[in-house]
């Protein structure tokens, strides 16, 4: 009984080996039964005496890791592949980018006063007021604008007394001009004889406070920001076009813009500048507009859309679904009558549907445009001698033609 335990124990390993012997046996024979569909494996049975010296002389290879695939009319036909004539076409883009209004840059003020000193009266005291050119904005207390209207009415004075014409008063009144009073000011302090305690900074352009950098009792100096004024009559629309749209823009593109929440309808505009650098975190082109604002509804920090659509130069193009992209390079399958060859291509601007060839192919060539993926596994599987793979050679006489597949083929393919 012991014995017989044992025998049983040894036997079960050996038929569970022998099972899985026979489905993998089993296996590989439907694989390679099924070898060639649904394409026709070349015939070795006609090769040359030379062996694979002549056969290595005689293969047409288009790419490394790919070879050309021979298909007759009715496997085209079953496996839906079809053609397309390469042709120019002008490529129109219509690209859709982010829009943010800006000030014009052109049309900002910064007022700095020309002496040390500090701010005793502030006539604007809000950021966001609006102000109007000569309109006073501060007034300010300085020791050296006191002492230079002082030294100036003393030397116009002493002059004066002599009857003798001196060139000390035109470079006392220059000094005090370079010091930012006017010359109103200063016929003021001729006539009254009176130093002027405070000097008043006013309003270089007519606009908006956007930034006020001081109050009542503030220290300033030369260097100090007292107030920031922007024109906001004109505007810059700036756009963050995507980095793969940037060929089919350039300066006078027209564009439609829209800003909804400005309750201003859209408007057309050109492109006024492209800015010569792309922004690093969005890898977008910033593109320039400048628009009117009148009514004042294009605020800056409003966001938008601006529509572009481009016509370039006509290309070659072919039908984005007919390009094989293996993330190193990309090809098209050519066809030359029965037979189709893979041919490395170099693109260009790409489009939802359709797609620039800037060589590799020439204006009338065929190409597969559907059916480009039963075709590329083929022709990667014959060129890597995979299962059923056979590396295409130019057929030497008309038995060596591949022949058409048939369900009889399939299960009788010669080993």
């Amino acid at each position: 009984m012991t014995r017989f335990s044992s025998l049983r124990r040894i036997g079960a390993p050996i038929a569970s080996a022998a099972a899985t012997a026979f489905v993998f046996t089993v296996a590989l024979w439907v694989q390679h039964a099924r070898s060639g569909w649904p394409f026709a494996p070349v015939s070795q049975g006609a090769a040359s005496p030379s062996g694979s010296a002549m056969s290595s002389a005689t293969t047409t290879v288009s790419m490394p890791d790919r070879v050309p695939v021979d298909v007759d009319a009715a496997t085209v036909q079953a496996l839906d592949i079809r053609l397309e004539e390469v042709r120019r076409e002008s490529l129109t883009q219509a690209v859709r980018a982010v829009a943010t209004i800006v000030p014009d840059e052109s049309r900002i003020s910064h007022v700095h006063t020309r002496v040390a000193g500090w701010v005793e009266e502030l006539d604007v005291n809000t950021t966001g007021q609006i102000v109007t050119a000569g309109q006073p904005l501060a007034r300010i207390f300085s020791q050296e604008l006191l002492s230079s209207q002082t030294e100036y009415l003393s030397a116009r004075n002493n002059t004066a007394a002599s009857g003798i014409t001196s060139a000390v008063i035109a470079s006392g009144r220059m000094r005090l001009t370079v010091l930012g009073m006017s010359p109103e000011e200063i016929d003021a302090i001729e006539q009254s004889g009176e130093p002027r305690r405070l000097v008043t900074v006013v309003a270089p352009r007519s606009g908006v406070v956007v930034n006020r950098g001081i109050t009542a009792g503030t220290s300033v100096d030369p260097s100090t920001t007292l107030l920031t004024i922007a024109d906001l009559s004109r505007v810059w629309v700036l756009a963050e076009v995507p980095e793969a749209n940037i060929p089919g823009i350039r300066v006078g593109t027209n564009a439609q813009l829209d800003f909804p929440a400005s309750g201003r309808p859209p408007f057309a505009a050109r492109v006024d500048f492209l800015y010569p650098t792309l922004t690093d975190r969005t890898r977008t082109l910033r593109v320039r507009f400048s628009a009117a604002n009148t009514g004042g509804g294009l605020r800056p920090g409003l966001y938008g859309t601006a529509a572009f659509e481009s016509s370039g130069q006509p290309v070659i193009t072919v039908p984005r679904d007919a390009v094989v992209d293996t993330g190193v390079q990309q090809h098209v399958f050519v066809a030359t009558g029965d037979r189709f060859e893979p041919r490395a291509v170099t693109l260009g601007v790409q489009l939802a549907d359709r797609v620039e060839v800037r060589s590799g192919l020439a204006e009338g060539e065929r190409i597969v445009a559907a059916g480009v993926f039963l075709l590329d596994s083929e022709s990667r599987l014959r060129a890597t001698g995979g299962a059923g793979a056979h590396v295409h050679e130019t057929p030497a006489t008309p038995q060596e033609k591949p022949l058409a597949p048939t369900p009889d083929s399939h299960a009788g393919h010669p080993e």
